[in-house]
């Protein structure tokens, strides 16, 4: 097969970046340790491209949702080193456990009787302490199904970790009553900003995964954690408008007077949404406003501030997250999640 040509998209990473992150989140932990959230394609930022740099700088526990996740993720890293936090649903997902040997999250009694049945073996136990998403109930630890288990990791979920809220305190102390009640080797509870809440939240691991990426999960990380992701795209058209000229979908952008403007090959199919409309690109410096609306594929830019450009140049949306945050109304997780599969590396 033909070689592809190169793509007119590319997502610049900043690997040494993304290992500083997981090293800063590692001291931040104190005597714990940081683990690694390589979720979600590591969060939209490419399994291929991150696990091994996290893996590099020292990270040796790692953490997906889906069993889908599972065989990218061991072409980095051992099964010993991986937990699918979603668990097992059914006995062919305890058997694709059993077989690839990483952990499975038990997160519910009906999880719990899956697993045992089917042999038991290692695992991670999830214990809700008041998110009310997956884990069983503190008061179905006793059950002798959960108490047959052979919990490595002993887990649960802040809910309000980004806040300066009662509700971590709460938590806290929900997990501490709990971790008496089942053997388990480990015990976790922290996520990215839970990292920052102090010592009494970290106990053996804590389990980062946005701010390894680059976001701001409290104002603890800022100045400590880097930006990792920088979307760029192409031109692929220069064009010179006159004035009353129209731009885009439903002509919401009028040219008050000649200027040349570009056509970039990005759009909100690759998770640039219409709310960044008003955002400027940047070029050496300068920036290039968007006209109009974001299309599907394509966003044009003003280029009087660039006269020179033309097609096969380059332009960088600036995507620090909290203040791509703060333009879009997008949260950081989702900005990452949403960069779509057409970037190239």
């Amino acid at each position: 097969m033909t070689d592809l040509p190169a793509p007119t998209l590319r997502l610049q990473l900043d690997s040494a970046a993304l290992a500083h992150n997981w090293r800063t989140l590692d001291r931040m932990s104190g005597t714990a340790r940081a683990g690694a959230a390589v979720k979600a394609n590591c969060y939209g930022l490419g399994t291929g491209n991150c696990l091994p740099v996290l893996r590099d700088a020292g990270a040796r526990d790692f953490f997906v949702a889906h069993w889908s996740e599972v065989p990218d993720a061991l072409h980095h890293v051992p099964a010993s080193q991986l937990s699918v936090l979603h668990g097992p649903l059914n006995t062919d997902e305890t058997a694709f456990a059993r077989a690839t040997g990483v952990r499975p999250v038990i997160v519910s009694l009906h999880q719990t009787k899956l697993w045992v049945e089917s042999g038991g073996g290692p695992c991670d136990l999830m214990v809700d302490t008041g998110i009310n998403r997956l884990g069983i109930a503190p008061r179905e630890i006793s059950d002798p199904v959960v108490q047959a288990l052979d919990v490595q990791t002993l887990m649960s979920h802040l809910a309000c970790a980004d806040e300066d809220s009662a509700m971590n305190a709460r938590q806290l102390a929900a997990f501490r009553d709990v971790m008496p009640m089942i053997a388990h080797r480990e015990a976790s509870l922290t996520n990215s900003a839970g990292t920052a809440l102090g010592g009494d939240y970290h106990f053996d691991l804590t389990r980062p995964g946005l701010a390894l990426y680059g976001g701001i999960a409290r104002r603890e990380f800022v100045g400590k954690i880097r930006q990792v992701a920088f979307p760029q795209a192409a031109i692929i058209q220069r064009r010179e408008l006159s004035a009353g000229d129209t731009v885009g979908y439903n002509a919401s952008f009028t040219a008050p007077a000649a200027m040349p403007v570009g056509v970039l090959s990005l759009g909100y199919a690759d998770g640039i949404l219409r709310n960044w409309g008003g955002a400027t690109f940047v070029h050496d410096g300068r920036h290039l406003p968007i006209l109009g609306k974001v299309s599907m594929d394509m966003i044009v830019i003003d280029l009087s501030a660039a006269p020179n450009l033309t097609e096969g140049d380059w332009a960088e949306l600036p995507y620090s997250l909290p203040d791509a945050a703060q333009q879009t109304a997008v949260s950081q997780y989702e900005l990452l999640t949403l960069l779509g599969r057409r970037f190239g590396l």
